[in-house]
């Protein structure tokens, strides 16, 4: 078992990097292109959960096949610049 005999208490981070680092973790998903893309794959898994429930496997496939139309969905709206770090997204203000 090694033992750490170092007194230096100053932390080698710079002190807006936390900061920094903070900001770019609060926007984090936050955008147009997400938000579309979790809305339409959320409504796609409970109508395919009702499917298999009701035992309609046609259903279960059709919300399979809108789940994989919200991730190409999301990915271009994210391409179009609605995604976080985008031209045409903008931050909200957090209280």
């Amino acid at each position: 078992m090694s033992t750490n005999t170092s007194t230096d208490s100053k932390s080698t981070v710079p002190a807006n990097a936390n900061q920094a680092n903070a900001e770019e973790h609060d926007a984090e998903g936050n955008s147009i292109a997400a938000w579309t893309a979790v809305v339409i794959m959320l409504v796609a898994f409970a109508v395919g959960t009702v499917g298999f429930c009701a035992a309609l496997p046609i259903v279960v496939w059709i919300a399979a096949g809108v789940l994989v139309i919200g991730v190409i969905i999301g990915g271009i709206l994210k391409k179009m610049g609605y995604g976080v770090g985008g031209h045409r997204y903008v931050p909200k203000a957090h209280n």
